[in-house]
């Protein structure tokens, strides 16, 4: 009979921590890169225009902009309370007599759904605002639906979670 001898493998057990973290981070990385190149279509990308020029509206105080980027009946759901055009135009635009009133809008859109002439769209907006002196950070997670009329896109309903105020 032949000398068969077993040999024992030992198996570093930081190796194999290592070579899972390896893999972890190659996943994240890849999975980044997936999302980073799909390419918006038009529309999705008419959508996001109209929410950026939305907010555009509101930091300039500019309330025929705004409401061109807005359906007559918009309706927007805000701090539990829902408001329509007007209600956001007094509150926003009329109330807001800082003079030194600056607002800086970042938007991280996270999915974007076209279906004939409806959109939504959910993203992360942080807005670094200054009015009366004081700076303030805010960060929502915000839905909005849009419809196409006359070939534009126009937000018809905002609906807004607040995340942060700093």
């Amino acid at each position: 009979m032949g000398n068969n001898k077993l040999k024992q493998i030992s198996i570093n057990p930081k190796l194999i921590k290592l070579k899972k973290i390896i893999i972890l981070i190659l996943a994240i990385y890849f999975s980044t890169m997936l999302k980073a190149q799909q390419q918006l279509t038009k529309d999705q990308q008419e959508v996001h225009q109209t929410v950026i020029n939305f907010f555009g509206a509101l930091s300039n105080r500019d309330s025929v902009s705004l409401k061109n980027n807005c359906t007559a009946d918009i309706l927007l759901f805000e701090h539990g309370s829902t408001w329509n055009a007007d209600t956001l135009i007094l509150k926003a635009i009329t109330l807001n007599t800082a003079t030194d009133f600056k607002r800086i809008n970042a938007f991280d859109f996270i999915n974007t759904t076209v279906a004939n002439n409806t959109a939504w769209a959910t993203y992360n907006l942080q807005s670094e605002i200054t009015r009366n002196g004081k700076q303030s950070s805010v960060q929502w997670m915000e839905t909005v639906i849009a419809t196409k009329e006359k070939q534009k896109w126009k937000i018809k309903v905002l609906h807004s979670t607040l995340i942060r105020r700093s």
